[in-house]
């Protein structure tokens, strides 16, 4: 992924929605940065005993975007097959350490694409009218441009989580060498 370092309107979206569509492709590019070359193991590592994975936490990253297409794109509530598909990933914790696990990078890297490019593809028919529609969301005032935020918001933070969990298993990795 080729990408300049700028908040900048793009073709095929409107002005508003072609920034934040810029500030999630740079949280994007720096999240795969992140995980690149990773291992199953690596990815299965847990920090902590309740801890996630890095694994987990990219299908965390996918299941909120997803959760957030179905409730802003299709006005509706996850049905039980999306819930089955995407609950452990949504939830993480025991579900999560316990599903979520003996994957390879390219399945995560898939699932985070297929994700986003279905929301890009929504975004591009939306407008900015839209965008700062007055909705309610979870019992707050809020718009479309603040759950969009949300979601790489949550993204910036599970990387830093990812970034930390490397760091560890980069330490456990030379300890057991010694």
């Amino acid at each position: 992924m080729s990408l300049e370092y700028k908040i900048k309107t793009q073709v095929d979206y409107s002005p508003q929605i072609s920034y934040l569509v810029s500030q999630m492709d740079y949280v994007r590019k720096t999240t795969l940065d992140s995980v690149k070359g990773l291992t199953p193991a690596e990815l299965d590592f847990l920090p902590c005993e309740d801890g996630n994975s890095i694994g987990a936490l990219l299908m965390h990253m996918a299941a909120v975007e997803r959760g957030f297409q179905i409730e802003l794109f299709e006005r509706r509530r996850p049905n039980q097959h999306e819930i089955d598909e995407w609950g452990a990933a949504y939830g993480l914790g025991g579900n999560g350490r316990s599903t979520i696990i003996g994957n390879p990078l390219e399945f995560y890297l898939t699932k985070l694409h297929e994700v986003r490019s279905r929301t890009f593809q929504e975004l591009s028919k939306r407008d900015d009218e839209w965008l700062f529609e007055d909705i309610l969301w979870e019992g707050h005032a809020s718009n479309h441009y603040f759950i969009w935020f949300h979601v790489f918001e949550d993204e910036i933070n599970h990387r830093g989580q990812i970034r930390m969990t490397r760091r560890l298993l980069t330490a456990s990795n030379s300890h057991s060498h010694m």
